[in-house]
C-alpha cells in the first residue's frame, strides 16, 4: 500500500464522471456557463472501471462518484455494475443534488448502489432557488423519500453553511434529519476553486454549529469513522440520529487525508483544493500495461505532499492573512468534491 510523504496511506477514491451540472449553487458553480470537457475527451466507463480496479488493488476501499451532477451522465448504472463487482471494494455511494434521484434510485441500488449523500442546505423553497438559482426543493425531497424506500442506507444530507445565507437552517435541517432517519452533515464553507467569492467572514464555525444545535438537542462527539472520515460525527443524547461536521477551514484534517480524486477528463488530483492534476488518460489510451500504471499512480501518490488547510489556517493567523483569490486551485465542478 502506498503511502504520501506524510505516512498517509491511500484509502479513499472519489470519481467525478462528468464536470456538468442542472444546478448552479453559488457556493459551487455561480456562472452559467463553463468551458465544458468535450464528451470524447471524458473517461469510458470501461476505462474507469480499469482504473478503479488497479487502485483498490494499491488499496482503495471505498469509492465515491461525483460530478457535477453525476446522474445527468447516461447509464450510470452500468459503471455502478462494473464498480461494485471489484473484489475487496467496501463501500460504493454517490454524492447528488437529488434531482434526478427519485427517477434513477432503483435502477441505480440494482446495479449496486450502497448509499447516497444529498446536497440540501435549506428546506425553504425561497431560499433553495436563491442558493441553487435552478431546480426545485420539492424534486429533490422526492429523491431522498424514494432513496429510502428503495432502501439505501445511511442517506447523508449535506448542507454548505454561510452566514447571512443559510445560517438559520441549522436547527430545521436536523430536526427534518432526525425526523425522517437522516443523518446531517453540515460543511464549513470553503475556497474550494476561484469563482465562489470566498470570505473568511461567511465562514459558520463547527463551534458554531454545533452550539446552535447542542441548545436545542444535546450531542455527544463520536469521532471520524475510520479516524480518516472528513467529518467529526455527534450523537444526539436522546439516540435520535447523528450528526457531522466537516471543519476543513476551522480544524483541518490534513493529517488523516486518505482521498485521491479522479476526475472526468481523467486527471488524478491529490487534494481538494489543488491546483492542477496528473494525466491519466493519455498513457491509459496509449495502451500502457496495468503494471505501468500502477507505478504511475504509486509515484504520485508518493509524491503527495498537500496539507492546504492546515496551510490556509496558519496564514488565517499570520499578521499578513490569507489570500484567497491568489492561489490559483480547480475549480469544484472539475474536482467533484
Amino acid at each position: 500500500m502506498p503511502q504520501d510523504v506524510f505516512a498517509r496511506p491511500l484509502k479513499d477514491l472519489r470519481i467525478s464522471v462528468t464536470d456538468r451540472c442542472n444546478f448552479r449553487c453559488t457556493y459551487c458553480m455561480p456562472f452559467d456557463e463553463y468551458p465544458w470537457i468535450p464528451n470524447n475527451e471524458l473517461l469510458r466507463y470501461d476505462e474507469v472501471g480499469r482504473l478503479a480496479r488497479l487502485l483498490v488493488g494499491l488499496g482503495v476501499d471505498e469509492i465515491r462518484l461525483t460530478g457535477g451532477e453525476p446522474l445527468i451522465r447516461p447509464h450510470l448504472e452500468d459503471l455502478i455494475r462494473r464498480l461494485s463487482s471489484i473484489p475487496g471494494m467496501d463501500d460504493l455511494s454517490l454524492t447528488t443534488n437529488g434531482s434526478l434521484l427519485a427517477e434513477k434510485v432503483a435502477s441505480l441500488r440494482a446495479a449496486g448502489l450502497q448509499r447516497v449523500n444529498v446536497s440540501l442546505d435549506t428546506l425553504n423553497p425561497e431560499k433553495f432557488r436563491q442558493i441553487r438559482r435552478r431546480g426545485d426543493l420539492a424534486k429533490v425531497l422526492d429523491g431522498l423519500f424514494a432513496a429510502k424506500d428503495h432502501g439505501l442506507h445511511p442517506i447523508k444530507l449535506n448542507a454548505v453553511i454561510q452566514r447571512g445565507v443559510n445560517d438559520d437552517d441549522i436547527v430545521p435541517l436536523v430536526e427534518f434529519a432526525r425526523q425522517h432517519g437522516f443523518t446531517i452533515r453540515f460543511i464549513e464553507f470553503m475556497d474550494v476553486g476561484n469563482a465562489n467569492g470566498w470570505v473568511l467572514d461567511r465562514v459558520v464555525s463547527k463551534r458554531e454549529i454545533l452550539d446552535g444545535i447542542n441548545r436545542v438537542h444535546p450531542l455527544r462527539e463520536i469521532g471520524r469513522n475510520g479516524g480518516r472520515a472528513p467529518a467529526v460525527d455527534y450523537e444526539f443524547v436522546d439516540g435520535a440520529g447523528q450528526v457531522g461536521v466537516i471543519a476543513s477551514v476551522t480544524e483541518p484534517f490534513c493529517a488523516s487525508c486518505t482521498r485521491l480524486r479522479l476526475t472526468a477528463d481523467g486527471k488524478l488530483v491529490t487534494c481538494l483544493f489543488a491546483g492542477q492534476g496528473h494525466d491519466l488518460k493519455t498513457p491509459l489510451r496509449r495502451g500502457d500495461s496495468d503494471d505501468e500504471l500502477v507505478s504511475r499512480v504509486a509515484a504520485i501518490w508518493g509524491g503527495r505532499h498537500d496539507r492546504y488547510s492546515e496551510e490556509r489556517l496558519a496564514a488565517l493567523r499570520s499578521p499578513t492573512g490569507y489570500d484567497a483569490a491568489g492561489r490559483h486551485k480547480i475549480e469544484m465542478i472539475t474536482l467533484g468534491g
